[in-house]
């Protein structure tokens, strides 16, 4: 991603990512009523924010109307961000996307979609989270934390250490007051871990959507999440 002296200038709608729901087409399926239902269910269970997530889309016209399925299925709930296709997102008028480092800038991202968008990126390194200061994006989710068996795993897992030193540049970059999510291998077991190393929230794919039943799975991750930032914010 090409760097650019542009201004951090977010969207005008703050972002809770306590429990970020990735409904991947390669973990979930194609069919646009099935990712409805998942969606619907995480949505009442507890997650706080969505996203559609598909690599190399080889139809566009079936992904924008699995992204419509389950922005029909969720009614406004909680926002529903597309990954990589600001093209889908547009057609859909989604809530905004989600963004990696190889992909459109999130400056021509925010000219494109608008100062009511949600745009978020992943931040891998050190280096890239002392960019963020300069990047018009509404959060970041730092990873991969752990191993994942969701998608490949070509970079080395940064650990809880790795995402507390990342975190820490990220918010010396943009304050305290962007929302930092962790993604990669988290489930219920490690989630107030990651919580308890700086993290807003989790991003999560297998952990929420990987066996059913999907409402109760976010149930207890929600709970896990809530209890744990109540501890970190108590022992402030």
């Amino acid at each position: 991603m090409a760097a650019s002296a542009i201004s951090a200038t977010a969207g005008s709608r703050p972002v809770d990512l306590r429990l970020y729901g990735l409904l991947d087409v390669g973990v979930c399926g194609a069919d646009g009523d099935h990712l409805a239902r998942l969606a619907a269910d995480a949505v009442t269970g507890g997650a706080t924010l969505l996203q559609y997530r598909e690599k190399d889309i080889p139809d566009a016209r079936a992904a924008l109307a699995r992204i419509r399925a389950i922005q029909a299925a969720v009614g406004g709930r909680v926002p529903v961000l597309v990954n990589d296709r600001v093209d889908l997102a547009l057609a859909a008028g989604a809530d905004g996307v989600h963004l990696g480092q190889s992909d459109l800038h999130p400056a021509e991202a925010r000219r494109l979609l608008g100062e009511g968008a949600i745009i978020g990126l992943t931040v891998k390194t050190a280096a890239q989270a002392d960019e963020l200061y300069r990047l018009p994006v509404d959060y970041a989710c730092i990873g991969g934390v752990f191993a994942t068996t969701s998608k490949d795993n070509p970079d080395p897992p940064v650990g809880l250490d790795g995402f507390a030193r990342i975190a820490f540049r990220a918010r010396l970059a943009r304050g305290a007051s962007l929302p930092l999510g962790a993604i990669a291998g988290i489930g219920l077991h490690n989630a107030a871990d990651v919580i308890g190393a700086g993290a807003d929230g989790v991003a999560v794919i297998t952990a929420l959507f990987g066996t059913e039943p999907v409402r109760q799975r976010a149930r207890e991750l929600r709970a896990a999440i809530d209890a744990a930032l109540a501890a970190r914010g108590a022992a402030r």
